[in-house]
């Protein structure tokens, strides 16, 4: 299918418009001030094939279940530490680790329920993982709510073209609630309409049938979690799809500052009377410094060979690497491992002499703090701006649900840069979105 034959470019500002009118919008603190806009959204879809999609799966399937393994391990046995396939003080003195998720089992055995892994394809067709999002990731409500637009702008398209069905992320999300519930009902905890991602927390809320709550309809009792409706009657919650950080989640075992937790609701997880999706403490795996082990984890925990590969990537905590990276500074993008949005990200051919200098002080000085990548000149992706054609640089992330077994959802949100010289697609740094459509046959 050539995306350029659709005719769908011709509702971009329609489907826009309609975004607009029901309010799909994120939000992004800059000094120190909250901001509401628009995610722009482009009408021509990224199209995968279904046996290119076949494959990708397969690869999902494989790096999840593995990064569910190595946290699981990482808090329990410690296996791959002390087989020195990953070093101990690298992940001890990663920010993501939490002493406090030590020898804590999650119902089930799930970490990861909803994993955001994003790729870019090379333009020989190639697909690598640029990260893993094991946290709170977000973004499926975008395509979702975009096809529906679509679809009412488009009719025709839909019916000319055999395309896997977006509409079913509800259904793999609620499967994963289900499954991992010990009972009672299913609640979606957000922080708040100043959320960046406010609006997929109400719009996934409205199509799973959980309830949207923040923290102070929620309370703990005779260790099992309530929620509060509006009549003042007490439900019992068995699932929390929470979306706020893990720091904020419980101000008795994480920040004691935090307004917008819920007291001793990790004391009543550790002892297995609720489910928290995710599991606090993931962010030990999804570590931009982690990142680099994955493959070995893949062989390590599945005896397999890893099906998708990460960019080409160095430490500069290995000495090996660090000469690596000096030696070749001006091809590499250098990344913060505390950051993310695409804050933190360097290109070295883009500094001046001083920078370069500054940067390899401070490389030296904290090589734990920084990971480098060679540049993939990742495929372009066609865009409708100004009334043409024009590419631009894309990502995908492809979300993992898990249940009794990993669910790749045959979509995904495609994330593309609207400066057509740059390579950072975020929203937060401007960029747009698309759908992203799996051929069915």
């Amino acid at each position: 299918m050539d995306e350029r034959d659709l005719d769908l470019y011709e509702h971009t500002d329609t489907v826009n418009e309609l975004l607009a009118r029901y309010g799909v919008k994120f939000g992004i603190y800059k000094n120190n001030t909250f901001k509401e806009q628009l995610f722009p959204f482009d009408a021509i879809p990224r199209v995968i094939g279904h046996d290119e999609f076949a494959e990708l799966e397969k690869g999902l399937k494989q790096r999840v279940m593995a990064l569910n393994l190595f946290i699981k391990d990482i808090y329990g046995e410690k296996k791959i530490i002390r087989d020195k396939v990953v070093p101990e003080e690298f992940v001890y003195a990663g920010s993501g680790y939490l002493a406090q998720c030590e020898g804590v089992m999650p119902s089930k055995g799930i970490y990861s329920h909803i994993s955001g892994i994003d790729l870019v394809q090379e333009k020989d067709g190639s697909w690598f993982v640029l990260e893993d999002n094991l946290r709170v990731p977000s973004g499926a409500s975008y395509p979702m709510i975009a096809r529906e637009f679509c679809r009412r702008s488009s009719p025709q398209t839909f019916r000319q073209h055999a395309i896997e069905d977006n509409r079913d992320y509800s259904k793999l999300l609620r499967a994963s609630m289900d499954y991992c519930n010990p009972g009672g009902h299913t609640v979606i905890l957000t922080p708040g309409r100043y959320n960046a991602a406010y609006f997929e927390h109400s719009y996934l809320a409205e199509k799973t049938g959980a309830h949207l709550v923040n923290g102070s309809e929620l309370i703990v009792e005779n260790d099992h979690l309530y929620y509060m409706d509006y009549s003042g009657k007490k439900e019992q919650v068995g699932a929390v799809y929470r979306r706020i950080s893990d720091e904020y989640l419980d101000p008795m075992n994480f920040n004691e500052e935090s307004v917008i937790g819920i007291p001793h609701i990790y004391d009543i997880y550790r002892k297995g009377n609720v489910a928290l999706m995710n599991a606090p403490g993931n962010g030990v795996a999804d570590d931009k410094g982690i990142y680099y082990f994955v493959p070995k984890m893949v062989r390590y925990y599945l005896n397999e060979e890893p099906i998708l590969q990460n960019a080409p990537t160095y430490l500069p905590y290995y000495k090996e690497d660090m000469d690596f990276v000096l030696e070749y500074f001006d091809r590499l993008v250098l990344k913060d491992v505390a950051e993310a949005g695409g804050y933190g990200v360097v290109f070295g051919n883009t500094m001046t002499k001083q920078q370069k200098e500054d940067f390899i002080e401070l490389l030296k000085k904290e090589p734990r703090r920084f990971i480098a990548q060679e540049v993939i000149d990742f495929k372009d992706i066609d865009i409708f701006e100004k009334g043409e054609m024009v590419p631009r640089k894309a990502d995908l992330r492809a979300f993992v649900v898990m249940a009794e077994e990993p669910m790749v959802w045959h979509s995904g949100l495609t994330r593309f840069s609207r400066n057509p010289d740059s390579f950072i697609v975020n929203s937060s740094q401007g960029g747009g979105f698309k759908d992203t459509w799996v051929l069915s046959r």
